[in-house]
């Protein structure tokens, strides 16, 4: 899954804080293999979560933690919803560089 989030104009610092909440104690989850908060570098608004689980329910257990309202905290910081891609690796080329 990857989450795509764009913070109103100077108000990048406080979406980056909301969404850093979020790293701790998702990694501590179970079925989180990878859990990575990335900012543009072309545009610093920009903020994506890149996730990897270990199925879809342990995802769909996620979205019921607690700490899981950073989001809705981080809401009015956004200038518009987030954007979110739930997908599946289609592995091409090498294993280990085709599939995150």
């Amino acid at each position: 899954m990857v989450a795509v989030f764009t913070a109103k104009p100077g108000h990048e610092r406080e979406v980056e804080e909301a969404l850093g909440r979020l790293i701790p104690p998702t990694h501590d989850e179970p079925g989180c293999i990878t859990y990575a908060l990335h900012r543009g570098l072309d545009d610093p608004a920009s903020f994506a979560i890149v996730e990897r689980w270990t199925s879809r329910a342990a995802l769909d257990e996620h979205f019921t933690r607690p700490h899981m309202a950073a989001v809705a905290g981080a809401a009015e910081h956004l200038a518009e919803p987030p954007k979110v891609l739930f997908s599946e690796a289609l592995a091409m080329g090498d294993p280990e560089k085709g599939a995150i």
